[in-house]
């Protein structure tokens, strides 16, 4: 390279390629500084291979990358010790930005929101500089050459190109900061982008200073004395956990790692190491943390890498839903930097990724089941959502997850699907011969139900979740001649069915008086009124809901059947009121006086509304008042 300065025109097709990159990036300007410095690295990490390959002789150095900014003068400089370029290298790779087509490609993207896919798509990724700058310039020094090579642009097509003085070996790349991006000359606005992409990139990122107080000595009354030291701030981790072999790490490793993420989320309660080299590659460490109830805020706290820089936290097509409530990073050389979402949700190997990471959670839960089932039975209730949510969407998940997937019954045992049907196929079946399983949504309300059940040796399954009216769906689907019933959408003998039958105490027309004496005092068409026969012992009166009308306003709630079953979340509820005739009250309410039949019949009624919670505002004040009139009497 001589003296003399060149000038010239970058090699493009049109002259309209700096408005479409200010134009269509500028949503996510702040990537310009993604782009420069993984292109640093890029620079560094080409020096260290060839010095390892001994085609560089000379001394590394100090192989780290410098991101420095002057307010004063309004620029942003991006310094590396890598291999540098020469002034012919220049014209070669920043000049040149050639690809067929450009016309159709500007009338390809021109009206489209998001178009994050045209950096990179076309080696654009330097060019993103000119978002937030109006002059760029490159000094570089090859690491074959003495001298030095200065590029200057203000962002139109020309361009000059002459010697200049750089003592060390590497790259400069100064941007002026143009007015509309001086936000960008803030040091915290640059420390946020630098730990927002490149937290983990594989070489050395020095931001600024840092002060720590150091000891000096004692005093005179021997106590230590400290001073200020000065030292460079490195703001990124070169070496993250999940680039290392997990036979080289410790769970204390692995929860460090995890505090370093989310600094202030509970202790996961276990991980999978992803470390895949075919058919695509794919390195990572998914963490199964403790989920709160707000699914929402527990999503997108996956983050997904490119060669350890940080492409986004909506991971949605690369990993499956039902895990997208797992914590940890991805980081895959498969997946390009500049990724769109179109290209996620149809590229082959995303689709690879995705379907090997349902396999790798399935292959370690089946591994914790079957190597320590006391312990997995104690993780249970915590990863149970997400071993339901693939069972519910996700068929080759269920087929894997059958094997481990646990019930809990009131008593707290865990059995797994082949166990809970030996345990239950002799004792609860329906008149059609089918298994019924019962299960409360609510112990605590349906603790009457439960006792029921339980006094005629019948279990009862935990179905409380925020998932297990559509788990329970899915397991009707799937489980032969197997129904799951709510404990409280029926009286039990109506729900299990017995060869022997109770006769009622009354006459046909006794009970048909008890059930016009209900219906007048109870005064609600939401409650249909039937008289049963059970045993003396059980409750005068049960209220019930059918259980496919519950589930169905259980599935409106939650948004099962993409909304087919909204139409039930606004109908009023629907509930049979069971008398047993065969109880003590119901022949009280008989004999009393004419006067005093209602108050008898609302009380027995409002005691069951009682027992399930039911009884509220005015109704709840009343009970209380007439119970108080009737112990008075």
């Amino acid at each position: 390279m001589t003296d003399t300065m060149e000038k010239g025109s970058i090699s493009i097709n049109t002259e309209n390629i700096f408005p479409i990159i200010k134009k269509f990036l500028y949503s996510d300007h702040e990537i310009f500084l993604r782009e420069l410095v993984s292109n640093a690295v890029d620079a560094t990490q080409k020096l260290k291979k060839l010095s390892s390959m001994g085609e560089f002789q000379g001394e590394l150095g100090e192989l780290r990358i410098e991101v420095s900014f002057d307010k004063k003068e309004k620029t942003i400089t991006v310094s590396d010790r890598g291999i540098g370029m020469t002034a012919e290298e220049i014209k070669k790779y920043i000049n040149q930005i050639a690809f067929s087509g450009a016309t159709e490609f500007i009338e390809k993207f021109k009206d489209k929101a998001d178009a994050k896919d045209i950096i990179g798509k076309f080696g654009l990724g330097f060019y993103s500089a000119f978002m937030v700058a109006d002059r760029v310039e490159i000094v570089s020094r090859s690491y074959q050459s003495p001298s030095a090579a200065r590029w200057d642009c203000d962002g139109s097509t020309s361009y000059t190109l002459d010697a200049a003085q750089k003592e060390l070996r590497g790259t400069d790349v100064i941007l002026h900061i143009n007015k509309d991006s001086e936000e960008f000359l803030d040091e915290f606005r640059i420390k946020g982008i630098l730990e927002k992409y490149c937290r983990f990139l594989p070489v050395e990122i020095k931001f600024g200073t840092k002060e720590d107080r150091e000891e000096d000595g004692v005093d005179k009354d021997n106590k230590p004395k400290y001073k200020t030291v000065t030292s460079d701030r490195i703001i990124n981790n070169p070496s993250p956990l999940w680039m290392k072999a997990p036979a080289d790490l410790t769970d204390e490793d692995y929860l460090s790692f995890y505090k370093e993420l989310y600094p202030f989320a509970e202790a996961p309660l276990f991980w999978i190491h992803l470390n895949v080299d075919y058919p695509f590659t794919l390195t990572g460490v998914l963490y199964f943390p403790k989920v709160k109830n707000d699914f929402e805020m527990n999503r997108n706290k996956i983050q997904l890498y490119s060669r350890q820089v940080f492409i986004t936290d909506e991971v949605k097509d690369v990993v499956p839903d039902f895990l997208m409530l797992l914590h940890g990073v991805l980081d895959s050389p498969d997946i390009p930097l500049n990724v769109s979402r179109s290209y996620l949700q149809s590229d082959s190997n995303v689709k690879k990724i995705s379907q090997h990471i349902t396999k790798k959670v399935a292959d370690k839960l089946q591994e914790m089941y079957k190597k320590d089932r006391p312990d997995f039975e104690k993780k249970w209730d915590d990863i149970s959502i997400f071993v339901k949510y693939g069972m519910i969407s996700d068929e080759k998940f269920y087929d894997r997850a059958k094997d481990f997937a646990l019930l809990r019954n009131t008593q707290s045992k865990y059995y797994n699907f082949e166990e809970y049907q030996a345990l239950t196929k002799d004792l609860q079946t329906d008149k059609e011969k089918n298994l019924v399983y019962l299960y409360t949504s609510d112990p605590a309300k349906q603790h009457s139900f439960i006792e029921t059940a339980n006094q005629k040796a019948y279990d009862v399954l935990v179905l409380d979740g925020v998932l297990d009216s559509h788990f329970v769906n899915t397991l009707e689907q799937k489980l032969e001649k197997t129904q799951f019933r709510r404990v409280d959408s029926d009286t039990i003998d109506k729900l299990i069915v017995k060869d022997e039958k109770i006769d009622s105490v009354l006459s046909q027309a006794d009970q048909d008086a008890l059930k016009g004496i209900f219906e007048s005092a109870i005064g609600n068409p939401s409650m249909t009124v039937s008289i049963d026969s059970h045993a003396p012992d059980h409750l005068p009166v049960t209220i019930t809901m059918s259980e496919w009308a519950r589930r169905m306003k259980d599935m409106a709630r939650t948004g099962g059947g993409g909304g087919m079953y909204s139409f039930m979340g606004s109908m009023p509820d629907q509930y049979t009121v069971s008398i047993n005739s065969n109880h003590v009250m119901s022949q009280k309410i008989l004999k009393a006086n004419e006067a005093d039949k209602p108050a008898l019949a609302k009380q027995a009624y409002d005691l069951a509304l009682l027992s399930q919670g039911m009884l509220t505002g005015s109704d709840l004040t009343n009970f209380i008042k007439r119970s108080v009139d009737l112990a008075a009497q």
